[in-house]
């Protein structure tokens, strides 16, 4: 049992006006932990809601397990935001609202009268979160940005994480934009630690394209001083610490060695996991400095000829003897039964509404003393509208006609 009996944002109230992923994730992340979020979608519904032949899943919204993954513990109100009566039942909406979301674009906002600077003259204690595609200003930050183009290619992931002569990472949807999530998360949480206290709410601004510099920072910075080491992309060859690296197995599965403290444990584990005692302080390879000096090519040859010589199994029980750090390149196959994930909660079963069972994702925070929310499919669109447009006080009657005027829709189930 749960020393709490609430999440730790019971209470606090979100309005989300968001497409796709970036923005989405980061409320649903916030409806884990209890918040009443309210996703605010168009009459045809969020883009996320049909890309299903993308991900090669049933399309409809009985089994829809990508909005799921990003929507999942909101209620959805289905409103035109562009007729007078859905525009007011929105501005109702975040008038009751501690936190407003949204990834539209600035020009967009501010045609719209839900910039940030309009609305914090009406909602002071307002947190406004917003997702970029490269930033509010610079010439750029109007263009439209996804986690393909500004997080992957323009941010220098893309374009320096590969063995040089081959090609470029195929990118991941939906990768960045998680990156994007729990960012803006911290941010608004912050923003709203000090609202509450001051009455005073701020904005605050994630980009795709400023997640990715920042996820390659540590050697974007360092490639400034010119080491042949750091110039990416480079042969895997060539890197100073080749026991950084993964390496193909006997039975062809990548093995993935991590010996970060190169000269500290070098000695280690060329006796214990690589079984080679002959290789304890030889010269060429140790120090480091030796290594770096003319003997990176001779070294890779070696490791790669070694590590082919055993299977998968082999290494994990010898790197497992050495009480080194390693991993297998796992498969999606595997992650999907990975013990691991179920034993920590990584991993949940969730039944959707055409009872099939499908194995999904949680957000990655966990609290000791607060229990993890119940994992249930994200709600077809509208199907909350009734019921929100009632708690801001409309009639059965009013809610009626802005429906049969497309003003609003309640429950459309698509396919």
């Amino acid at each position: 049992m749960s020393e709490y009996n609430t999440r730790p944002l019971e209470g606090i109230k979100i309005v989300e006006l968001a497409t796709f992923i970036a923005a989405p994730c980061c409320a649903r992340y916030l409806a884990d932990l209890g918040a009443d979020v309210i996703k605010v979608e168009r009459p045809k519904g969020d883009d996320l809601r049909f890309t299903a032949v993308n991900e090669g899943r049933p399309f409809g919204d009985k089994e829809d397990t990508s909005f799921t993954l990003e929507n999942t513990g909101k209620r959805c109100v289905t409103l035109d935001t562009k007729s007078a009566a859905g525009r007011e039942a929105l501005e109702k909406l975040i008038a009751n609202a501690d936190i407003f979301l949204t990834n539209w674009r600035q020009p967009a906002l501010e045609r719209a009268g839900l910039d940030y600077d309009t609305l914090k003259v009406k909602y002071p204690k307002l947190v406004y979160g917003i997702v970029s595609g490269y930033g509010e200003k610079g010439p750029d930050k109007d263009l439209p940005g996804f986690d393909f183009t500004a997080y992957f290619a323009h941010s220098g992931v893309m374009g320096t994480l590969y063995d040089k002569g081959s090609e470029p990472m195929m990118p991941l949807a939906g990768f960045g934009d998680h990156q994007v999530a729990m960012s803006l998360a911290s941010g608004v949480l912050a923003a709203l630690y000090r609202a509450e206290k001051t009455g005073r709410g701020d904005k605050v601004v994630v980009s795709l394209y400023h997640s990715g510099v920042w996820d390659v920072s540590l050697y974007l910075i360092a490639s400034q001083y010119g080491d042949k080491s750091t110039q990416y992309p480079i042969r895997k060859a060539e890197l100073t610490n080749p026991l950084n690296s993964a390496r193909r197995t006997s039975d062809d599965r990548w093995f993935m060695f991590s010996v970060p403290a190169y000269d500290k444990l070098f000695n280690k584990f060329v006796a214990e996991a690589l079984d080679r005692p002959d290789l304890v302080n030889d010269p060429r390879f140790y120090p480091q400095t030796n290594l770096v000096n003319g003997h990176l090519d001779e070294w890779d040859a070696l490791f790669n000829a070694e590590v082919a010589k055993h299977d998968v199994n082999y290494w994990i029980a010898q790197m497992k003897k050495a009480d080194l750090p390693f991993a297998v390149c796992q498969t999606w196959d595997e992650i999907l039964k990975d013990e691991q994930a179920f034993a920590s909660d990584i991993l949940t079963e969730v039944t959707f509404p055409n009872g099939n069972k499908r194995t999904m994702v949680r957000t990655p925070v966990m609290f000791q003393d607060t229990e993890l929310p119940e994992y249930k499919p994200a709600h077809f669109l509208g199907q909350d509208t009734r019921e929100v447009l009632t708690e801001l006080g409309y009639s059965e009657a009013q809610i009626d006609a802005m429906i049969a005027a497309g003003e609003a829709t309640d429950t459309i189930r698509i396919g």
